[in-house]
């Protein structure tokens, strides 16, 4: 299909066309020709025939009412009848694949003139390939399903799989030996936690957070029970289907009954008197991507005490959809099981040892929700620049007011605070064996992660109050705003809430305090 060749015109002619019949306007040194459109313009057509809209140059107008994707729309950009002669357009939006040259927006590694010990030229040339990846194939697909609340595309997660990125998400390990990932940018052997962090960290720059959970985040969190603690039929059943995106698994642990409190689970499994299978009854909830799942890998109370085992979705299993405050496109399920045989060999780490395999589970879910967090706060810092620079208030940019800047001041301090710990942590984990991480790494992960959704909670009522109406309002400037607003809270209470987190920490070090030490 031949592209339309562009009329050029000066602003003396765009002038001529200013009334309600023959309406025409210029953004950023293009030509709308918004006659038609004007009566269809959601804001009324007030606004487009005022003397300083109307065959004017619009674009400080616009922009302080509008997103740059607007004007990206098909349906906007057939009003484009030309350009002004010799002038460019300046302005964009985001670039598929670049990075923002908006301050902060980007962690400071990927900063122009900054340098970080942590990041090698491999990892790099990984978080360019990632971006580009996601910002074509799966960003599109989260805004739709976000709103839509359907599950992810098939189409997406076949196309992650092509990839290995599913398998990449359950971090560094035996089962990436022999895979090609991203293409062969990384070896097998060379994948690390660094490595793993951007994966996490540019879905994140989607901006849509229950996407962002429906996207296979159960399966990060249920199937490293099934690769750390299954036996090897186990293994080769699940894990192929898993990591080929062709069966997707959650972790089921909460209840309405107990949520931190893992003693008070109150789902049972008991032997059959031939002690070959387990029957299971009980209900859990708030399961992230339980609605779609193949199997659970579930927290049940046994006679031994408490024991994971992976069921798989068959009879006597039933899930519903449960409606939060994010979108249904997470999958977010009640499930009941009624009397579910199933297998002894299913029992993951042993008969009593559930203990030991959530907590060491808890670890890495902890960590990829702190690289989820971090870079979301750091997508709204970038949007509150952005708004600041381009909104005037009392005839001046917004920015310009002291109470303001401190605002942007505290958002950029704690995104900057939680990246650097977390970076630390990282590194750590990449230097340590997996007992070592449990050791050593439960509580400052516990600690950053209650310190994360402190500050991610903080700067989205700051984020609301730089935006003013448009933060709480679901479209237009303030949407990422409004959405990160709602749905933060489900950082601060999945995979453990603040407080348990908190103290959990403060144990973990009174427990390594020397007894010989005195003030």
């Amino acid at each position: 299909m031949a592209t339309k060749e562009l009329k050029t015109f000066t602003r003396e002619e765009v002038a001529q066309h200013n009334k309600d019949g023959d309406l025409w306007i210029v953004i950023d040194a293009k030509v709308y020709d918004i006659t038609r459109f004007k009566n269809l313009h959601p804001g009324g057509a007030s606004v487009l025939l005022d003397v300083e809209v109307a065959g004017q140059d619009a674009t400080e107008v616009f922009y302080g009412l509008h997103r740059h994707e607007v004007l990206e729309k098909p349906q906007y950009q057939r009003l484009q009848i030309g350009v002004i002669v010799d002038e460019k357009s300046v302005i964009h939006g985001r670039i598929v694949g670049e990075l923002s040259k908006v301050p902060y927006a980007e962690p400071t590694w990927l900063s122009t003139g900054y340098h970080s010990p942590f990041y090698t030229d491999n990892h790099r040339a990984f978080q360019k390939a990632v971006r580009k990846f996601i910002d074509e194939v799966v960003t599109p697909d989260a805004r739709a399903r976000e709103e839509d609340g359907k599950p992810p595309s098939a189409s997406v997660i076949e196309a992650m799989a092509k990839v290995n990125l599913h398998a990449m998400r359950m971090g560094p390990g035996k089962h990436l030996k022999g895979l090609e990932l991203m293409g062969g940018i990384v070896k097998p052997e060379e994948f690390d936690y660094f490595h793993e962090m951007i994966i996490t960290q540019e879905f994140a720059r989607s901006g849509c957070r229950g996407y962002g959970d429906g996207l296979m985040s159960g399966s990060v969190i249920g199937l490293p029970p099934v690769l750390n603690f299954g036996s090897d039929e186990i293994k080769a059943k699940v894990v192929p289907d898993v990591l080929s995106g062709k069966k997707l698994i959650c972790l089921a642990i909460s209840e309405a009954f107990a949520g931190s409190d893992v003693s008070g689970l109150r789902t049972t499994a008991v032997k059959t008197e031939d002690g070959k299978h387990w029957i299971i009854n009980g209900t859990k909830k708030w399961i992230t991507n339980g609605t779609f799942a193949h199997y659970f890998t579930v927290g049940c109370k046994t006679e031994d005490g408490f024991t994971v085992i992976l069921v798989e979705r068959g009879e006597g299993v039933e899930t519903k959809s449960i409606k939060t405050s994010y979108s249904p496109t997470a999958g977010t399920a009640y499930i009941t099981f009624d009397n579910v045989k199933v297998p002894v060999e299913n029992t993951l780490g042993g008969e009593g040892a559930g203990i030991f395999v959530m907590l060491s589970n808890f670890n890495h879910e902890r960590w990829v929700m702190i690289c989820s967090s971090a870079r979301s706060q750091r997508l709204i810092v970038e949007e509150c620049l952005k708004w600041t620079s381009q909104r005037n208030a009392f005839g001046k940019p917004l920015h310009s007011q002291a109470v303001i800047r401190s605002k942007l001041a505290a958002m950029i301090s704690r995104a900057e605070a939680v990246q650097s710990w977390l970076e630390n942590i990282t590194y750590q984990m990449n230097n340590m064996s997996y007992k070592e991480q449990a050791k050593y790494l439960a509580g400052p992960i516990g600690l950053l992660k209650m310190t994360s959704t402190k500050y991610a909670q903080l700067t989205a009522a700051d984020a609301v109050q730089v935006f003013g109406g448009r933060g709480i309002t679901r479209s237009g400037m303030g949407q990422h705003i409004e959405h990160y607003h709602r749905t933060v809270p489900f950082d601060a209470i999945l995979g453990g809430a603040e407080d348990v987190l908190g103290d959990l920490g403060v144990r973990q070090a009174i427990r390594q305090m020397p007894k010989n030490i005195k003030l």
